[in-house]
């Protein structure tokens, strides 16, 4: 049985960088949050920094309060790259149950991808697709083809995140490391382009996730965010350029003052730049289209279901 239209739902995403929540209640979301916490920090050796665990654990506190005042009465939990990678996963997993009085999930790259999907092209016109999602995390990023349904979805093994703490680790990137971190990129959309049937014949592409809403906020110059402004926007692949540009020439002091761009995330944008500008290059995108609807949209559409 569907849940009662006007009774909340909820999702909550924990991510390499940031944990999110959205509840609706069918008609509206009555709140959409994302707190940067960076559980995929120095993760390459499978182990959580404590800090970044704490904080991720604190961010699920204050969720869990607000799902509370808002009465949520069905909520589920994804975790995604970050706690894929771990090696330690019960260290966040027991924990995070606790503190929300929810499973927390460890979905895979191909569910993120199908979630993410489904969130996104919701409420568009299938005679305008078919469509591609491109949905860059932290630790990831999954590229799903499909119409009216996903049919094909893609996990490849980069992200901001990832890209950043094994490339670019100088203050401003050298060009060599530069040059490795675009090349590692666009070996996964060559890859993808070869094997995934449909990703040449997208007609429409929506970029996902912090990275491109951060680019699209830092080409207008938006502060504070407001996420209706950005989702839609028309990045072009000459604003990204000029974006990318202008964030990896900047040493970390002065990148932090860019409009739109979140302390939190001015060391972790620079290898999220790389990743789209890249993707843009290797698929002769002119312009790619961003999303605030995403995985946790697809979520709560399910529990709507």
């Amino acid at each position: 049985m569907s849940p009662d239209p006007a009774v909340p739902v909820a999702a909550v995403d924990v991510g390499t960088q940031s944990v999110r929540l959205l509840v609706s209640d069918g008609v509206r979301d009555l709140d959409r949050r994302a707190v940067i916490t960076h559980l995929g920090r120095g993760l390459r050796g499978g182990r959580f920094d404590p800090v970044s665990l704490d904080a991720t654990l604190d961010a699920l506190r204050g969720f869990r309060r607000r799902l509370d005042e808002l009465g949520a009465v069905r909520v589920r939990a994804v975790a995604t790259e970050a706690v894929r990678r771990s090696v330690e996963p019960a260290l966040l997993l027991g924990p995070a149950a606790e503190v929300l009085g929810v499973e927390l999930e460890v979905v895979s790259g191909d569910e993120e991808g199908r979630l993410s999907f489904a969130g996104a092209t919701a409420g568009l016109d299938p005679a305008s697709g078919p469509f591609m999602t491109i949905d860059l995390g932290g630790g990831s990023c999954e590229f799903a083809v499909g119409t009216l349904r996903c049919e094909h979805v893609v996990s490849a093994g980069f992200g901001a995140t990832t890209l950043t703490e094994t490339y670019l680790g100088t203050d401003r990137p050298r060009p060599e490391d530069l040059t490795a971190a675009l090349s590692v990129v666009q070996a996964h959309v060559d890859e993808i382009v070869r094997t995934v049937p449909g990703a040449g014949d997208a007609a429409v592409h929506l970029g996902l996730g912090g990275t491109f809403t951060t680019m699209a906020a830092v080409e207008i110059g938006l502060e504070p965010y407001d996420g209706e402004r950005i989702n839609g926007f028309e990045l072009t692949r000459a604003a990204a350029e000029d974006v990318f540009r202008t964030l990896v020439t900047e040493s970390y002091a002065e990148r932090i003052h860019n409009p739109g761009l979140p302390e939190a995330r001015a060391r972790t944008i620079v290898g999220g730049s790389c990743a789209v500008v890249a993707i843009m290059r290797h698929l002769g995108l002119d312009s790619i289209r961003i999303s605030e609807r995403d995985l946790l949209d697809g979520i709560v559409a399910e529990l709507r279901a």
